[in-house]
């Protein structure tokens, strides 16, 4: 089974990220190599309903987390459609595989004070700053953890700012998100403050140099994803105790601390660039969680 032009669709039509198009590279080659060896499956046309039930029960087997085979799943889903808008197969087999149920889990978050902390990265003796970092460093580092927290953005979108995507004027930033849909998010002033602060170091310490990104490495390149993950890591295992330390967790945590906060969910939505409501809505699960917890502890029948 070819998958090379579904993979380049994905790409040039439907927009979709680098990183989805390279997951479903991987789920589908996994799959086409089980048809292979499994029934010797060589086209799309010969796979059928039960082959690919046989695949998820495979992968179940394989002890695959549940949200790894919606995944999946998925993958294969999509690149049946398409053979069938090829004109390639009649019938998608992959279409109402009943899925493994997901455990719920609720997303991880930051506490307030934890996430308010990381605004003093720079002046305060209760961060561990990394070995030889100057003014410039952590400056950076102060500006990459504070954005993706105050704004909410993907760290896909973080990477992606330019200079050129901040509005100083009315104090605001451009966000090219998923499928290439623009956004605007506003900042605070403290924000834009540490914005300027930031370029101006940088502008220094790398005088007439024209830079592809808003962020730069202390050699003055792009930022890389590494880079970012591992400084969100870093500061945040010294903020909190939860098992998890990402740029998503900063992304779960200022939707949670909005939410929590008075802030409508349809607002949460848009600053997000969720493109329904439902993925917005899992949120409220930390706040009816927050208001259980304050119950069981202020109302006296709980005491």
């Amino acid at each position: 089974m070819q998958t090379e032009k579904f993979l380049n669709y994905l790409l040039t039509e439907k927009r979709c990220s680098k990183h989805t198009v390279d997951s479903y590279a991987v789920d589908l080659a996994q799959f086409v190599q089980f048809c292979l060896k499994e029934f010797e499956i060589e086209t799309p046309v010969e796979v059928t309903h039960q082959v690919v039930r046989s695949w998820m029960a495979a992968l179940m087997d394989g002890e695959y987390h549940p949200a790894s085979v919606h995944r999946k799943l998925s993958a294969v889903n999509a690149y049946m459609r398409f053979q069938m808008k090829e004109g390639v197969i009649t019938f998608n087999p992959a279409r109402n595989i009943p899925k493994p149920k997901k455990p719920s889990r609720l997303p991880l978050f930051v506490e307030e004070a934890g996430a308010g902390a990381l605004y003093h990265i720079e002046e305060s003796e209760q961060f561990i700053r990394p070995e030889g970092a100057d003014a410039f460093v952590l400056k950076r580092d102060e500006l990459i953890v504070t954005l993706l927290y105050e704004t909410g953005i993907r760290q896909s979108e973080l990477l992606g700012l330019k200079d050129s995507d901040v509005d100083r004027s009315i104090g605001q930033i451009r966000v090219l998100g998923k499928r290439n849909k623009t956004r605007f998010v506003p900042l605070s002033k403290q924000m834009m403050g540490k914005i300027e602060a930031y370029v101006k170091h940088r502008n220094e310490r790398f005088p007439r140099q024209d830079f592809e990104s808003l962020l730069v490495t202390d050699k003055g390149s792009k930022v890389t994803k590494s880079l970012v993950y591992l400084k969100v890591k870093f500061y945040l295992s010294q903020v909190t105790t939860i098992q998890r330390k990402s740029p998503h967790v900063l992304r779960h945590t200022f939707a949670t601390h909005m939410l929590n906060n008075g802030a409508e969910l349809n607002v949460i939505k848009e600053i997000l660039g969720h493109s329904s409501l439902a993925a917005t809505q899992v949120y409220t699960h930390n706040s009816i969680e927050k208001l259980k917890s304050i119950h069981s502890r202020m109302h006296p029948r709980n005491n």
